[in-house]
């Protein structure tokens, strides 16, 4: 399902998806992407993300935040593990687990996670199409 939200994301150079799930039901979804009311550009001319463009399990995590439901205990699904800035996100959330499928270049969130006893599983694409 992360992988199919990806898909929404305008960026060219990388789609992300994240899905929050707790007690088995969908609470929160996310994907990289601009704020609310800016153009649906992610890169420059260059090819290169704008500074401003929100990570994919940052915008599922500011979503539920606006709703009554609480990450305490969720289990975060991403296609693509959690940068340094976002793991921090994750961690005070409250999410327990995060499930992920590529590593991102940098490996300091998913280390950063660990360190804090968040349980990280990585999937890999064959093991998907196996299920």
């Amino acid at each position: 399902m992360a992988q199919e939200w990806a898909k929404l994301s305008y960026c060219e150079r990388k789609k992300v998806g994240a899905l929050i799930v707790k007690d088995r039901m969908i609470i929160s979804d996310g994907y990289n992407g601009t704020p609310s009311g800016f153009d649906n550009c992610c890169e420059d001319e260059s090819g290169s993300t704008h500074w401003y463009v929100l990570h994919a399990e940052a915008n599922a995590i500011l979503k539920l935040a606006s709703s009554t439901q609480s990450a305490k205990g969720a289990t975060l699904y991403l296609t693509l593990s959690p940068c340094k800035e976002c793991s921090k996100l994750v961690l005070q959330s409250g999410i327990s687990k995060i499930v992920y499928i590529h590593e991102y270049s940098d490996e300091e969130g998913i280390s950063f996670l660990k360190n804090h006893n968040i349980e990280t599983v990585q999937i890999h694409e064959n093991e998907l199409l196996s299920m």
